[in-house]
């Protein structure tokens, strides 16, 4: 059995295109998985997430796009993971069986954040089930207490976790909390433990504490400028480094202040690689075209350290 290639490095929180009147457009996932490699030299993706709208499809269109991703990413992504959290225990199950069914890189769970876990122990035991349904898939908790208003912290939860989780691979860690992320890798001594920093504009502020890699929307597009950060922080020339972030978060701040989420995340998508992504899921709204017009403006307007 071939060994299986390190998670690190930037992973695309691939964005789900939708069709005007709000269905799944899946031919358009090919030439997606293309303008990744090719264009932005990302290689990962991590499919039915929060950028992926996951959370708004029905089970059957999840599993839809797992299969497309891994169809379309056949020998040219190194890795596919798939979101499988949902509000209930069964749903999540189903997925995940579904995911080892068709091969996925790996599996990610959300915390579930109607009825919500309280304390590591019951968080911990509803991940189990959810990852003991795919067990020879690595499994990743999926940290993001903004969103689910779960604040267990991830240093707690590691504390004996591959005991009731073999196949505990490590965390899409999507919060601010720097020391708590400090505080996993610290514990991370052998480095059996993947840490993917999901603040994009924070990036290189992880990357000093020691995370392996980066999942996020951002990458989608601005995946090449964030790679030739991570050259520059490798080598290392700080210097150079710092700039790149520094302009990725000034487009980013540019937007934010604009109102930027998923639906605006799409139409930047789409402005930028030409693939149309379509309009977000109700309650979502389309992004407007004064949004487009000056994101696009801006983003036009950063002079990048490469010349482009």
């Amino acid at each position: 059995m071939t060994p299986r290639k390190k998670l690190e490095g930037l992973v695309a929180a691939t964005i789900t295109p939708m069709t005007p009147d709000g269905q799944i457009n899946l031919p358009v996932i090919r030439q997606y998985v293309d303008y990744l490699v090719n264009e932005q030299n990302v290689k990962n993706v991590f499919v039915n997430g929060t950028t992926g709208e996951g959370l708004s499809l029905s089970i059957q269109e999840r599993k839809q796009l797992a299969e497309e991703w891994m169809c379309q990413g056949k020998d040219k992504l190194d890795h596919v993971i798939i979101h499988v959290g949902a509000l209930n225990l069964p749903e999540c199950q189903e997925l995940a069986r579904h995911a080892a069914a068709i091969g996925a890189g790996g599996i990610a769970v959300i915390a579930p954040f109607f009825f919500k876990p309280t304390n590591k122990d019951e968080l911990v035991a509803f991940l189990q089930k959810v990852a003991s349904e795919a067990p020879e898939v690595p499994f990743y908790y999926y940290h993001i207490p903004p969103l689910t208003g779960v604040k267990i912290r991830v240093e707690e939860l590691l504390d004996g976790i591959k005991a009731q989780i073999p196949t505990f691979q490590g965390v899409k860690f999507s919060d601010t909390d720097l020391l708590d992320l400090a505080q996993c890798i610290n514990k991370n001594e052998t480095g059996e433990f993947e840490f993917l920093y999901g603040v994009d504009e924070q990036l290189l502020g992880a990357l000093a504490v020691g995370a392996n890699g980066a999942v996020g929307s951002t990458y989608n597009y601005l995946g090449r400028k964030t790679n030739l950060m991570l050259q520059a922080f490798a080598k290392p020339d700080l210097a150079l480094a710092q700039k790149y972030q520094f302009l990725i978060g000034e487009f980013l701040n540019f937007v934010i202040k604009l109102g930027f989420g998923v639906a605006q995340t799409k139409a930047v998508m789409t402005f930028v690689s030409g693939i149309p992504m379509g309009p977000p899921r109700l309650p979502l709204v389309d992004a407007s075209s004064e949004f487009i017009v000056k994101a696009r403006a801006k983003l036009d307007s950063i002079v990048w350290p490469d010349g482009d």
